[in-house]
């Protein structure tokens, strides 16, 4: 119907992009010569409309965590929708209920009611209003240069970048950003009083996922206790498996007020996301359940969805495949490293998230450039371009890590020449 119309050309989606979809973004990617038009799309592959294919390692902000089409998601979704629809955001369901109870069996501590909604910054949304009317208190606080989502609330907690053009920054009395690892910054905010909630993600993507210090996350922790504010655990790109363990904020056995997922928690097929809270963040659903709906979120489809990517994502074969990922990509990592030490200078890693770090001004932006000409995709940190991200899927194996260090090779040898001359 769409990828294999002769009718369809690739220059008429990109003008009419241009036209009327997304000018400004379409021509920032024609104009660093990345004229994508995504095509098929299967395991940790996309092709271009032309039918060049790329290795996946962006994942979409690790949304195809599972790979593009995962048979078993897709057969669930199929089934799924012999019986069921998007349901209704009122009442009850099979599968909102089913998912729910998972993810109270699934998370750590007490975390125990799930909130539906459709997205990563919609999820944000709920866990600042959830703060608010838990706390009773208004201000809520990130770490400088974060990113955790588009949306209303959401936007006001991120970098300048992403809220300033739209008049979000939000009053002082109602955001503020601290430094990364700077505990004394923290708590002297924090004793103000005036704080409902600390929200960070465990690993700051859009930053370069720089991996906290041992210790940091569990002092803020300590801190929001001390001083009664509440831990949202922006876990949309570090969890579901992708650190090595279900939920990122385990690493530092850090129990938090309220986990957000989201992306990858809708297998890349369906869009559904969730705001886990404890029992004390909780109150608003036992006193005015009815005060916030999602008509999509939560949806019997994506739920029914979301269940099976649990059952994958905790399987003890998924788990073992992470830990040898880990450590195989890891070396073949070394190893280009080793080859041009005074360019690709350090790799920041846990689990499957890694931000690969070059010595050069917009390094990542010309390894990204060169990755794309030998067939791989993956994308610099907007907030740090020295930093590649690089988001290897959970289910890769052997034969796909070799081919891939085999390109990640040629192209970082290639940028770091082309940058020399």
């Amino acid at each position: 119907m769409f990828l294999n119309n002769p009718e369809i050309k690739k220059d008429d989606i990109l003008q009419y992009s241009m036209d009327y979809w997304n000018p400004s973004k379409t021509k920032e990617w024609l104009d660093q010569k990345i004229d994508f038009v995504i095509g098929k799309r299967y395991g940790y592959f996309f092709e271009d409309m032309n039918g060049e294919r790329f290795f996946d390692i962006h994942l979409n902000g690790g949304t195809y965590n599972l790979g593009h089409h995962n048979p078993e998601i897709m057969d669930t979704l199929k089934n799924a929708m012999d019986e069921l629809d998007i349901g209704n955001h009122h009442f009850p369901s099979i599968t909102k209920a089913l998912l729910a109870k998972k993810l109270h069996e699934n998370t750590p501590g007490d975390l125990k009611y799930t909130i539906y909604s459709t997205g990563g910054g919609e999820a944000v949304d709920v866990a600042i209003k959830t703060a608010r009317y838990t706390t009773g208190k208004k201000k809520i606080i990130s770490l400088s240069g974060c990113y955790h989502g588009h949306t209303g609330l959401a936007v006001c907690t991120g970098d300048m970048m992403f809220k300033q053009p739209f008049l979000c920054e939000g009053s002082p009395d109602e955001f503020e950003q601290v430094p990364f690892e700077d505990t004394e910054a923290m708590e002297a905010v924090l004793k103000k009083g005036d704080v409902a909630a600390v929200i960070i993600e465990t690993i700051p993507a859009t930053y370069g996922f720089p991996i906290p210090r041992t210790g940091y996350l569990h002092e803020i922790r300590e801190l929001c206790k001390k001083y009664d504010v509440l831990y949202i655990a922006d876990e949309v790109q570090t969890g579901l498996m992708r650190t090595g363990k279900l939920w990122g904020i385990e690493h530092e056995d850090v129990i938090p007020d309220m986990i957000v997922t989201a992306k990858g928690f809708g297998g890349g097929i369906y869009p559904i996301a969730a705001t886990i809270v404890n029992d004390r963040c909780g109150a608003w659903l036992r006193e005015k359940g009815r005060m916030h709906g999602s008509t999509c979120g939560g949806s019997d489809l994506g739920c029914a969805v979301s269940l099976k990517v649990i059952e994958i994502c905790t399987r003890p074969e998924t788990v073992k495949n992470v830990q040898f990922l880990q450590k195989y990509i890891n070396k073949g990592l070394e190893d280009i490293r080793a080859k041009c030490p005074d360019f690709f200078v350090n790799i920041r890693q846990r689990g499957v998230i890694l931000g690969l770090e070059f010595d050069y001004p917009e390094g990542g932006r010309h390894v990204m450039q060169a990755l794309r000409r030998h067939g791989v995709w993956a994308i610099y940190s907007r907030l740090n371009p020295r930093i590649l991200q690089f988001k290897l899927g959970l289910l890769a194996d052997r034969d796909y890590c070799d081919e891939l260090l085999t390109r990640l090779e040629a192209g970082i040898i290639e940028a770091g020449n082309c940058l020399k001359h």
